[in-house]
């Protein structure tokens, strides 16, 4: 492995064979899904090339970039490493230190998951930026996940009233889309309405980390369209019980939208948006490495409620010996406590309540953009060692897997990683 290992803490986990080679399978995974490594497969000095569509360069005066999501800034620096970029805005997550300096790139840290003021100054100078464009120059999107919250312009609502529907959303359980479709439908930016009226070409570059590469959903659908209504929205929060906990004024822009909006209306992408990286990327790497060690390797992914997940992994936990099973996807939790939680903590803590009569094996989880929900580590890593089985059911509880996992010196360190596509997962045998 190279100098840059992305698993910082890596030399103290690897305290056994079996957990190296967990932590190098997990290594290659993140190693894939870095920018750096994707952008140049599609992009050239003199072109854009994806799947058979071309994008020859040279016939705009000049290249703009416009980066949201939490592999902006990695994703700029490989696009400014090939293309001439004049200059362009990155918005990343606050914390995140940017990747790309230089007076060309305007520079945001807006906050996530939950907008904040400077993720509606972020937007206006988006919107600002496009509008100022020539019909001979060009715009590259660099969308990827995270950027839902980084760019925020409520509509007739307030930035409070979109924090505090955000906030519900959250912590009820409901899915991605889901969330972005309530997002949606109170933003004058998502769901297409950025790209709607804009004079100059563009293109938007996409990392997915919603299943099935939903571009309605990844990001909200900023730079895409939007294939759901404003009945959908009003349904999820009902679905959710939400409704008595939504602001009124919310309620009254979905219901005004309800009315005016005729439901059959398909709006149609003005931009080409393509996906160039999702999470298969990173499980087929990984799986290359597995085998390359010798093991018997089985891939799935996962999503939704993350007791179902456990119960998928477990039926896939092969009797063959060296073994591996990789994971990926992103499950859904519902925050039960006020401890510090994050789904790859969790399911790692999870999985080991239910292996604890299995043969010994090592378990791990983590989330490729380094973050785990609330914690500062990326995930988990450990052996289905004896736990006494109240402890473990006492910080599942109050959502606590992360200071379970501090307590065994078995959280993954990674930081912030700038890319995002969702979550990978190993039980080695």
């Amino acid at each position: 492995m190279t100098g840059s290992m992305i698993i910082q803490n890596f030399k103290e986990l690897a305290n056994s064979d079996k957990k190296k080679d967990c932590l190098e399978i997990l290594e290659a995974g993140l190693q894939a899904a870095k920018p750096e490594n994707i952008i140049p497969k599609f992009v050239m000095p003199n072109k854009i090339k994806i799947n058979n569509n071309e994008i020859k360069l040279d016939k705009f005066s000049n290249i703009y970039s416009v980066a949201f999501g939490k592999a902006a800034d990695s994703m700029t620096r490989a696009l400014n490493a090939i293309v001439p970029i004049k200059n362009g805005i990155v918005v990343i997550p606050k914390g995140s230190k940017s990747t790309i300096k230089g007076k060309k790139f305007q520079i945001f840290n807006s906050r996530h998951p939950k907008p904040d003021k400077t993720s509606v100054k972020a937007a206006k100078e988006v919107i600002k930026f496009i509008e100022n464009r020539r019909n001979d120059e060009l715009v590259i999107f660099l969308v990827s996940g995270g950027g839902s919250s980084l760019l925020a312009m409520p509509n007739e609502i307030t930035l409070d009233d979109k924090i505090h529907v955000t906030n519900l959303l959250l912590k009820s359980g409901a899915t991605i889309q889901e969330f972005n479709c309530v997002r949606k439908h109170l933003s004058k930016i998502k769901g297409g309405k950025l790209v709607e009226d804009m004079k100059c070409s563009g293109i938007s570059l996409v990392m997915s980390d919603v299943e099935g590469d939903d571009l309605s959903a990844i990001a909200s659908g900023t730079t895409y369209m939007d294939n759901t209504t404003f009945s959908d929205a009003i349904d999820i929060l009902e679905k959710y019980k939400l409704k008595r906990k939504t602001p009124i004024e919310v309620l009254q822009v979905l219901e005004k939208g309800k009315k005016g909006q005729s439901e059959i209306i398909v709006k149609k992408p003005m931009i080409k948006n393509y996906v160039i990286a999702n999470n298969n990327d990173c499980l087929n790497e990984m799986k290359k490495v597995a085998k390359s060690k010798g093991y018997n390797v089985k891939t799935m992914q996962i999503f939704g409620d993350i007791k179902e997940a456990v119960r998928k992994i477990l039926e896939n936990i092969s009797d063959e010996q060296k073994s591996c099973l990789i994971f990926g996807g992103e499950t859904t939790v519902k925050v039960l406590g006020k401890g510090m939680g994050g789904r790859n903590q969790e399911l790692v803590l999870r999985l080991l309540k239910n292996t604890q009569k299995l043969k010994k094996m090592v378990i791990a989880s983590l989330g490729t953009d380094g973050i785990d929900g609330n914690s500062v580590f990326a995930g988990a890593i450990t052996e289905n060692i004896k736990v006494d089985l109240k402890t473990m059911k006492e910080f599942l509880k109050n959502s606590d897997s992360g200071r379970f996992f501090q307590k065994q010196k078995a959280n993954i360190v990674t930081d912030f990683t700038h890319t995002n596509l969702m979550d990978i997962g190993i039980i080695l045998k």
